[in-house]
């Protein structure tokens, strides 16, 4: 059996291979573009390595951004400078206390 060249494939297979590799390379864009921008402190681990998990097809991309990002106001998974929590308990008291 013969490997199927661009020319063998339908019009609907080429769009289909057309659409996601767009979307390939607008989420890897988007992961460089975002961790060419952030600092080093708001990244776990090291810049050169996300850059090249990014490269891994749809997986870096979404990898990077669920845990290659420290996100503002939470704590990084480690506990590393973890700043306190916002949220407060309050009593559910009447609303004379």
């Amino acid at each position: 059996m013969r490997k199927k060249t661009w020319s063998d494939l339908s019009p609907r297979g080429k769009t289909a291979i057309l659409t996601l590799a767009s979307v390939q390379i607008s989420l890897a864009a988007t992961a460089w573009a975002d961790l060419a921008t952030r600092p080093s402190e708001q990244v776990n681990g090291s810049k050169a390595k996300w850059a090249a998990i990014i490269a891994i097809n749809f997986f870096g991309p979404f990898a990077y951004f669920r845990w290659g990002r420290r996100l503002a106001g939470y704590p990084s998974p480690a506990g590393e400078g973890a700043k306190a929590s916002r949220h407060t308990t309050r009593s559910r008291g009447s609303a004379s206390e």
